[in-house]
């Protein structure tokens, strides 16, 4: 059911509120539903999915948000798959190409084999950065050995105390801006480490075949949602964004801009950041509030460029390039066959992508795609991107760029519960945080320790 009606009021009652529709929000009420709970899920966009947003390119479905997942991201696969979505392996057959220090190379491999001496220094580094991984608590970094230390200052100030190469300090930056949205001089040291050990390391982080970018959804990862979201039916309210969150010791009322709904509990999935737009009463605590002003969102842009087949394969490459100058820093191949069309996605730095005209943008990544693959890429058939901190409503994404000091500081109340308002989202994840599988995990949990007070209420008589 997706609620009932008060006698006498204008108000929705039911057990649970879930704020957010992406995929922690849907899962916590796919879980709920089954275990016969009313559940509403407000949703503040007019789609479901979240950071997972499909476009179009040449007639092909591409993931403007959210892309890829890894062997071990379980939870989501068995989300996908129970909703009948299909999943394809990142193409990576070939070489790659690096630009950098305005040249051209070619290499095999994860890691760019520039010179020996930058072989060397990556090792280095990886090395200095598993040994620091493996004393962080995943599950509450703020509470590891070291955690003062390695949150007061950012990972780019590490880089340069460890006096990493300039190659090093280029591939670290691309890593950076794909996973926080920044560059490492943004991000605290101990939030970086946090999450590289919840990716399963930084080879994991990094690697196509058996890492994180092992497979995509031929659907998109939107259409895992959608469908969801079909299953869940009137369930869920689209373009209802949430003003309000108030409680006492019988229930909790949500005010939205179209009304009111009375519950036992709310689940919030909306990220640190993206919690400050709701007025809790009581207030948050201080702590609470801190994380919401503290731990804003990276910003990142894609875009996708079509042609009439993948010509770099015949070539030999295989699509993946990097590249440290211009308005591109890495590209992929996420054509749907080999017979075309041919499909390259780049990731885009904001600071020289957002504030441009589509036209500016799409003459930018042409040009730059032609500097990696050749003349043949600048004769598109199609073009599509999405700036996500222009987004109208929650900006921003993949993760939180943290900067020194908060997450020591403020990270306790990612999870802690604010009485009968309860977090989930990916951001709340131990393992997995960042990813979908994160976002699907904390959903189900979340829900799990909801169904428990549920129950324990019915127990104790505890009425709304």
């Amino acid at each position: 059911m997706s609620g009932s009606r008060e006698p006498g009021s204008g108000d929705t009652v039911v057990d649970v509120v879930v704020v957010g529709a992406g995929f922690a929000g849907l899962s916590a009420a796919e879980r709920l539903v089954s275990t016969g709970r009313s559940v509403l899920v407000l949703e503040g966009r007019d789609r479901v999915g979240g950071r997972s947003f499909s476009g179009e390119v040449a007639g092909v479905r591409v993931d403007l948000g959210a892309t890829w997942v890894a062997r071990r991201h379980t939870a989501v696969r068995d989300l996908a798959s129970r909703v009948g979505c299909t999943m394809t392996g990142q193409f990576a057959e070939g070489r790659n190409v690096l630009w950098l220090a305005r040249r051209r190379r070619t290499y095999s491999g994860t890691i760019p084999k520039v010179s020996p001496a930058a072989l060397v220094d990556m090792a280095r580094m990886q090395r200095a950065v598993g040994k620091l991984v493996s004393t962080v608590d995943v599950n509450a970094a703020w509470e590891s050995p070291e955690a003062a230390r390695l949150d007061a200052i950012s990972f780019g100030e590490w880089l340069d105390r460890k006096n990493a190469l300039p190659s090093t300090r280029a591939l670290m930056t691309v890593v950076s801006k794909v996973q926080w949205g920044c560059t490492p001089g943004d991000v605290s040291l101990l939030h970086a480490l946090r999450y590289i050990r919840a990716a399963g390391g930084l080879d994991h982080m990094l690697d196509v075949d058996g890492g994180q970018q092992q497979d995509r959804f031929v659907e998109t990862t939107q259409e895992i949602a959608r469908r969801v979201a079909e299953q869940l039916g009137d369930r869920v309210r689209l373009e209802t964004p949430v003003d309000r969150i108030a409680q006492d010791d019988n229930g909790v009322t949500v005010r939205t801009g179209s009304g009111e709904i009375r519950a036992q509990y709310v689940i919030v999935t909306a990220s640190p950041a993206h919690r400050a737009a709701i007025e809790f009463e009581p207030a948050l605590p201080e702590q609470a509030q801190g994380l919401t002003r503290t731990w804003r969102m990276g910003v990142l842009s894609k875009a996708f460029v079509a042609y009439e087949e993948p010509f770099w394969r015949a070539d030999g490459f295989s699509g993946e390039g990097v590249t440290d100058t211009g308005t591109v820093f890495i590209t992929f191949d996420v054509s749907p066959a080999p017979g075309g069309p041919g499909v390259m996605m780049a990731f885009c730095d904001p600071r020289v992508f957002d504030g441009f005209s589509p036209e500016v943008r799409r003459d930018r990544v042409v040009r730059q795609l032609a500097d990696l693959y050749g003349p043949r890429a600048r004769t598109p058939i199609d073009y599509v991107d999405h700036c996500w901190g222009a987004e109208p409503f929650a900006p921003g994404g993949p993760n939180p760029a943290v900067a020194p000091y908060a997450t020591v500081s403020f990270g306790e109340a990612l999870t802690e519960p604010h009485g009968r308002v309860h977090w989930a989202g990916s951001e709340t994840a131990g393992e997995w945080a960042g990813s979908m599988n994160g976002a699907v995990l904390t959903g189900q949990r979340t829900a799990e320790h909801v169904v428990t007070l549920l129950s324990r209420d019915v127990r104790e008589g505890v009425s709304r």
